[in-house]
């Protein structure tokens, strides 16, 4: 071959590699995600009605798909199904805020300075394993067993899982940053305020979102407080009547509403940093 002969080109390739889904935290089209995320919310019920249309199960015990929204439609035009998701609703986003509108700060100072976490974080350990259900005598005894006694519940149930993960959130932030900050001769609230804050922003809303769904889980223990209403409440009683079909509606009303709060709490993610790959 001649020296001043150009070098062959390499051929393109006549087909694009296709990617393969198994990739670890590799990338998938939207289609494929909702398709995906369709076949794992259906395949259950379908599995759920299958096994009661055979006659698998005791309608008694395990009521089918139909059965069941059968009952909510009952539910909704005779006995307040409105009404009932209303106060659950405001019961745990109450609880949950206040419990986010204290401990935020908190577990600021705890994951900022060490001397706070050395005098906080032990007892936060200690009491957030106490269940919350214990809890109940004493809220009782404190606060009545008005609305208060319910967000209260809810509250302790979350407040002190949210301080350790907010702190724990806090230390994330690269040391590299603060020490840059101070390096430009930031004041301590300035470290605090432009760069701890902004940094650890995208990973405080993900335990909000978290924890925001366990205030839902500690919503059927908050309403064994003397209420007469809530989803809460109503499978409660519904249990007391051998009621299956209310209670399977019931828990599956409070999933649906939980899906759809965390589903916005991933919207106002997307919104809020755009520049993360979620």
């Amino acid at each position: 071959m001649s020296a001043h002969q150009p070098l062959p080109e390499p051929q393109a390739a006549t087909q694009p590699a296709r990617q393969s889904w198994w990739v670890i935290r590799g990338e998938l089209s939207r289609g494929a995600i909702w398709g995906l995320a369709a076949a794992g919310l259906i395949l259950p019920l379908l599995v759920w009605w299958a096994y009661t249309a055979a006659g698998l199960a005791n309608p008694m015990f395990m009521p089918g798909p139909d059965a069941v929204l059968a009952r909510v439609g009952r539910w909704w035009s005779d006995e307040g199904l409105l009404a009932d998701i209303g106060i659950s609703v405001y019961r745990v986003m109450t609880g949950f805020l206040l419990s986010a509108l204290f401990a935020l700060p908190l577990g600021l100072y705890i994951g900022t300075y060490r001397p706070v976490q050395a005098f906080l974080e032990p007892l936060t350990d200690f009491i957030r394993y106490m269940p919350a259900v214990a809890f109940i005598p004493l809220v009782m005894l404190w606060v009545g067993i008005d609305e208060s006694s319910k967000v209260l519940i809810i509250f302790i149930g979350t407040f002190f899982q949210m301080v350790l993960m907010v702190a724990e959130d806090v230390r994330r932030v690269p040391m590299a940053q603060i020490e840059a900050a101070q390096t430009m001769g930031a004041s301590r609230s300035e470290i605090v305020k432009l760069v701890i804050l902004p940094s650890a922003r995208p990973a405080l809303l993900d335990t909000l979102r978290i924890t925001c769904g366990w205030a839902w889980t500690y919503l059927v223990v908050a309403e064994l407080v003397a209420a007469n209403s809530g989803l809460g409440y109503a499978i409660l009683k519904a249990q007391r009547y051998m009621q299956t079909d209310k209670i399977f509606a019931g828990i599956i009303l409070i999933g649906v509403i939980g899906l759809l709060t965390d589903q916005a709490f991933r919207w106002l993610g997307r919104a809020a940093f755009p520049w993360l790959k979620r």
